[in-house]
């Protein structure tokens, strides 16, 4: 099948590649030069790691390689100091240098966090991103952010450190069960409702497909986000203006996500952080009733959740106080005009922070 390259230029300029059936092309992506590579993966991905690592190794290139693999914690978990330092260890025990590589293989948590080591290591060496999972492709692979996350919060610890290359294999995806395919679809449904609505589009004509990562509509809808986001991250790599778009249900999602000690799938609690954004936009007099319902539905329509424990206010709204989106101690919110047009509300009245809130608690 034929692959899809889109590219996020910039200063660090990369591509992602997206088809079925291309981990060939992780060692095509990497430089040359590269003599030694550790593989970072979770415990579920072991077997599929060393097979990757077979590949890595036939690849001679200009010379042996030597593959290590490292494996951490699954999911949130792996995303902590303590992982890093383990992979550090590897790293300075194997003598990596600045003209070694890192390749993170697995979900989201993982490409951050080997994200965060390639960063890290020698102050900076090469990463190739394999992404495995909807929200890993979609989202975390695909912009640069990397990060850890401490007792205080998710990724208040990271850097940006932009990618060699994204290798998007969908046949990667195969495995993941619906729910985990669903959950990180919230991911591009948030593409839909700031950036490209034929998104929504596609959900509503048929949920099942949408999300069914072996078919075409699923394709579509996937590089539909990663294209927004590759074009936002190109314009914006530091967060410094239009990348804050790419926040759309996150302080709300990210606070949830802290309350639940990160058990909750990401995209759950984004989607309910979505529906809070889309009803605090409605309340500010800002988006329509239809286009706040448009929310309930789709998300609704994919078996996303779409509420949260009313009690927990209190908690979260200390927790998104102390968000990294919050500046001087301000809150940031990112709302909607309508479909398509995002905007920021900055210093909410906590009144009106509530009452967004009452439309979602249960």
């Amino acid at each position: 099948m034929s692959t899809t390259n889109i590219s996020v230029t910039g200063n660090d300029a990369y591509d992602i590649t997206i088809g079925r059936g291309i981990l060939d092309q992780v060692s095509a992506a990497l430089a040359p030069s590269v003599r030694k590579i550790l593989v970072v993966h979770p415990p579920t991905l072991a077997a599929r790691a060393a097979e990757l690592r077979d590949r890595l190794l036939a690849d001679t290139v200009d010379g042996p390689r030597e593959v290590l693999l490292a494996e951490i914690p699954d999911a949130e978990q792996g995303k902590r100091i303590e992982v890093a330092a383990f992979c550090w260890q590897v790293m300075g025990q194997a003598d990596f240098t600045r003209t070694d590589a890192v390749v993170g293989y697995g979900g989201g948590a993982v490409t951050d966090l080997a994200g965060f080591v390639a960063a890290t290591w020698l102050r900076g060496i090469q990463i190739v991103q394999v992404p495995t999972t909807v929200l890993g492709l979609v989202d975390a692979a695909v912009g640069g952010k990397t990060g850890v996350n401490t007792a205080e919060g998710k990724n208040l610890v990271g850097a940006f450190w932009a990618p060699r290359a994204v290798v998007g294999d969908l046949d990667e995806l195969g495995s993941l069960s619906p729910n985990e395919a669903t959950a990180g679809f919230a991911e591009v449904v948030k593409a839909g409702f700031i950036w490209a609505p034929e998104i929504l589009d596609i959900v509503e004509a048929d949920p099942a497909r949408a999300v069914d990562t072996s078919t075409d509509e699923f394709r579509r809808a996937v590089e539909l986000a990663i294209d927004m986001k590759a074009q936002v991250v190109s314009d914006d790599f530091r967060e410094a203006g239009q990348r804050e778009i790419l926040n759309y249900g996150h302080t709300l999602g990210h606070a949830i996500e802290h309350a639940e000690r990160y058990r909750w799938r990401h995209g759950a609690a984004i989607s309910i952080g979505m529906l809070y954004a889309a009803e605090l936009s409605r309340l500010a007099g800002r988006l329509s009733d239809a286009a706040a319902e448009r929310h309930r539905t789709i998300l609704e329509s994919l078996g996303l959740p779409t509420s949260y424990r009313a009690g927990a206010w209190p908690q979260l709204l200390a927790t998104m106080q102390r968000d990294k989106k919050s500046r001087g101690g301000m809150l940031r919110f990112i709302l909607l005009d309508d479909i398509a047009k995002p905007t920021v509300l900055q210093a909410p009245d906590e009144s009106l922070l509530f009452a967004a809130y009452q439309e979602i608690g249960a």
